[in-house]
């Protein structure tokens, strides 16, 4: 079997790699084995806290918006309810922010749908 010389192939394709790992703590941004698992470690973390991050913000909001709601002796369920009745069509997000930012334009909100 003849010899293959990759030339800059490979040392392209390990640059790349060393390239994503850079910042990470010592052998894990040097070797290229070890920098290699890690890389791929990293955007399976990366690929996974996506989803999580959207899901660990939806809580929020709903936290926020049921703070509010309370403070108006409603709960979360019936007031979420009540939007979908009178089709008032806000998400989680923009409710979040109006309980957070404009008191008088949440408590409006509430007692529309009252």
């Amino acid at each position: 079997m003849t010899r293959v010389k990759r030339g800059y192939v490979a040392r392209r394709h390990r640059n790349r790699i060393l390239a994503l790992t850079s910042g990470f703590q010592g052998a894990h941004s040097k070797l290229f084995r070890t920098a290699n698992q890690q890389g791929m470690k990293a955007l399976t973390y990366a690929y996974r806290d996506r989803a999580n991050c959207k899901r660990d913000f939806r809580r929020l909001w709903i936290t926020r918006i049921n703070a509010a709601a309370r403070e108006n002796q409603i709960t979360y369920n019936n007031m979420i309810h009540s939007l979908y009745m009178n089709q008032i069509h806000l998400n989680r997000k923009i409710l979040a922010q109006i309980a957070a930012l404009d008191k008088d334009c949440f408590v409006e909100i509430l007692r529309i749908i009252k």
